[in-house]
């Protein structure tokens, strides 16, 4: 399960609309990736801890930091997939790869940042409508009018609805931006182009991503008992993983 990955080729061919594997793929990827950590495992886990310590810091600035981390995480995922095909192609891993994004492909890894962040907030805004609805359709309930009982129940459903109209709302921008960085920096494809093709391919392997998930959610456990240390390791194999995920649905074999 642990074998070295192919030497990809330069030559692959890009597919676009991306292939659908089988359902064992989920797990593959994890396998696949592991291989990856273990080659360079000292530069991976000083590249996560950076952009830990990274993250951590621009959230300490008030809503500015919070945007650069929209905007610019994209770029900072375009230098680690670079970084993660450097390494599958027996080359070394350096810091510089964190920021490789910045001098490729900049441009549109930043609209990514944008047109992921729009939906986000489109989203967040539907969801406190239908949420906001319901909180009030709540409060409505009183002794002298309606039923307070039937009040409650309408606007409980009410939130229930807005948190499942979020996951409705979430699910596809995670989707389109899960490939999305890789898609830019490999093929030079535009950030709505990537995101869309990101979203098909990921359509295309709904059940591969739901194995994918549940290992992801085990490994997850896992990787948080010991104080989370263990995400030093997860992180990048997760990052290598998504690397793994693209080759597998996007190139030729």
């Amino acid at each position: 399960m642990n074998e070295p990955l192919p030497t990809p080729s330069p030559d692959a061919a890009f597919i676009r609309e991306g292939n659908a594997r089988p359902a064992g793929a989920g797990l593959d990827w994890w396998t696949r990736a592991w291989p990856l950590f273990t080659r360079q495992v000292g530069m991976w886990i000083g590249l996560i801890v950076v952009t830990f310590i990274i993250i951590v810091v621009a959230s300490l600035i008030p809503v500015l930091g919070q945007l650069a981390i929209f905007l610019f995480g994209p770029v900072i995922a375009g230098g680690l997939m670079l970084g993660a095909r450097e390494v599958d192609r027996g080359g070394a891993l350096t810091f510089g790869h964190l920021f490789a994004g910045f001098s490729n492909q900049m441009g549109q890894l930043v609209l990514v940042g944008v047109i992921y962040l729009a939906g986000m907030v489109i989203a967040a805004v539907v969801i406190g409508l239908v949420a906001g609805v319901g909180v009030g359709t709540m409060l409505m309930g009183s002794p002298g009018g309606p039923d307070p009982a039937a009040v409650g129940a309408a606007g409980a459903t009410g939130v229930l609805l807005a948190v499942l109209i979020g996951l409705a709302l979430m699910l596809p921008l995670y989707m389109a931006m899960w490939f999305a960085p890789a898609l830019v920096v490999f093929h030079q494809l535009g950030a709505m182009d990537a995101m869309k093709a990101s979203f098909f391919g990921c359509l295309k392997n709904i059940v591969p991503f739901l194995i994918y998930g549940i290992v992801g959610m085990l490994l997850g456990i896992v990787a948080s008992i010991p104080f989370g240390l263990g995400w030093l390791a997860l992180g990048p194999v997760m990052t290598a993983s998504v690397y793994v995920g693209y080759r597998d649905i996007y190139l030729s074999s």
